[in-house]
């Protein structure tokens, strides 16, 4: 996963992994997505949207969305439901290798590329991508700093009239692990996991540097209640406002 724009799972840099041969790298891969589904099957997973029609994992919804995921949370999107029309945008370095193939694993596509060197050929990619499919976003990658928002996603957002669907996920009990900017967080067996989708948020077409920014701006604000939200449920203190619960199908 890349830093302004990304997918679901794994960045391997952050925690130290360098695999370099492919065959060791599928080996990594479907051991690493085959633990995380044993361990997924035995949570007690929470799906909240505060707009219906917006969960990714749901065959009914109708409309596709930019994810925005932090990067120390992207294990609990990958594996908390099944994808049926998801895409990422994985990075180019050799680790970006081991992120592709267990997206490629839970059904996810991948597109190699980086916001941080936007390239012409990229954006088409994921524009066309965009017709049919979520694209699940990293903003605060490779190298952090954490949780903080880069401007690719609302860059992208406005280029393809995809409005941006801010996220937050928490758990009972976890595991961190500890990486060199960030960590990671993974839920520890039999805990509730907390999913919250905020309401989306629509990038006008044609911003200049100045009005991007201001979008930013206002996706980290959803980012930052969001995470509040998730953090309350999981501590027991219960959300600040109310959230619809949803379950995909």
């Amino acid at each position: 996963m890349d830093g302004g724009l990304a997918s679901v799972p794994l960045q391997t840099g952050n925690i130290g992994w360098k695999i370099r041969s492919p065959i060791l790298v599928k080996l990594a891969a479907t051991g690493f997505s085959v633990g995380m589904w044993a361990l997924f099957r035995t949570l007690r997973l929470d799906f909240r949207e505060e707009t219906s029609d917006t969960n990714p994992y749901s065959r009914s919804t109708r409309s596709c969305f930019f994810y925005c995921v932090w990067h120390d949370s992207m294990i609990v999107p990958t594996f908390g439901g099944r994808h049926r029309r998801t895409a990422a945008l994985t990075s180019e370095h050799t680790d970006g290798s081991f992120v592709a193939q267990v997206l490629r694993l839970n059904r996810i596509s991948s597109i190699r590329g980086s916001t941080n060197r936007i390239r012409r050929g990229t954006i088409r990619t994921l524009i066309r991508t965009a017709e049919d499919k979520h694209i699940v976003i990293t903003p605060d990658g490779p190298r952090g700093p954490s949780r903080k928002m880069s401007v690719g996603i609302v860059y992208l957002a406005s280029r393809t009239g995809r409005a941006i669907v801010p996220t937050a996920y928490s758990c009972t009990r976890c595991w961190r692990i500890r990486g060199s900017w960030t960590d990671l967080l993974i839920p520890k067996p039999f805990s509730k996991v907390f999913l919250l989708g905020g309401d989306p948020i629509q990038v006008p077409a044609d911003l200049d540097s100045t009005q991007l920014k201001g979008y930013v701006a206002l996706v980290q604000a959803a980012m930052d209640r969001l995470n509040v939200e998730a953090k309350s449920l999981a501590t027991g203190k219960g959300p600040t406002t109310e959230v619809a619960g949803s379950h995909p199908d």
